[in-house]
């Protein structure tokens, strides 16, 4: 079951070029209810990181490598542009 930070993720990367990338406090800024709310944020956009990654949805990566888990800082893209 996806979550809305999940959805909220996938909309995001939707809207960008094939090959793009977002960073996960993209997602949490899209979900806070203010801007100064969004690293509450954090822990709901990582839980759905790691279920899009468990369901293939997504993909992480950090400077252009790729991660097989999330792990520091990462970036999610589309498993279609794997």
């Amino acid at each position: 079951m996806r979550s809305a930070a999940g959805d909220v993720a996938l909309t995001l990367l939707a809207a960008r070029a094939a090959g793009a990338t977002i960073c996960p406090s993209e997602v949490a800024r899209a979900i806070a209810g203010s801007e100064r709310d969004w690293r509450d944020a954090m822990p709901a956009v990582h839980a759905a990181v790691d279920t899009l990654v468990a369901a293939g949805a997504v993909r992480l990566s950090w400077k252009g490598r790729r991660m097989p888990v999330r792990a520091g800082p990462y970036r999610i893209g589309r498993a279609a542009d794997a």
